[in-house]
């Protein structure tokens, strides 16, 4: 599994590495790897202790508009309306 983690350099020299929501865990070492290597500690604990990291799927939730994406696919004057809109913009920019 991957967690996306944010490295910090902190104001005495060190780092410090968190995760975001819903983890919303923070580390800090002398060094980037140890920071990281604590990290890492942490949410291994959080997942002994019984804590689950899953991902969610929803089925059915479809963009309302995107019934209508293709529609004009096979309108014979989609590519004249093309045309007639790239040279009016190629107009417009002109002047």
């Amino acid at each position: 599994m991957h967690i996306p983690i944010l490295i910090d350099p902190i104001s005495d020299g060190g780092f410090r590495a968190s995760t975001g929501a819903p983890l919303e865990l923070q580390a800090e070492a002398p060094s980037r790897d140890e920071a990281v290597d604590k990290l890492r500690q942490l949410i291994e604990r959080r997942i002994a202790a019984g804590s689950e990291l899953a991902a969610l799927s929803i089925d059915g939730t479809e963009h309302p508009l995107a019934r209508f994406a293709g529609i004009f696919k096979d309108e014979p004057l989609l590519q004249e309306w093309k045309d007639a809109m790239a040279e009016y913009r190629r107009q417009a920019d002109a002047n």
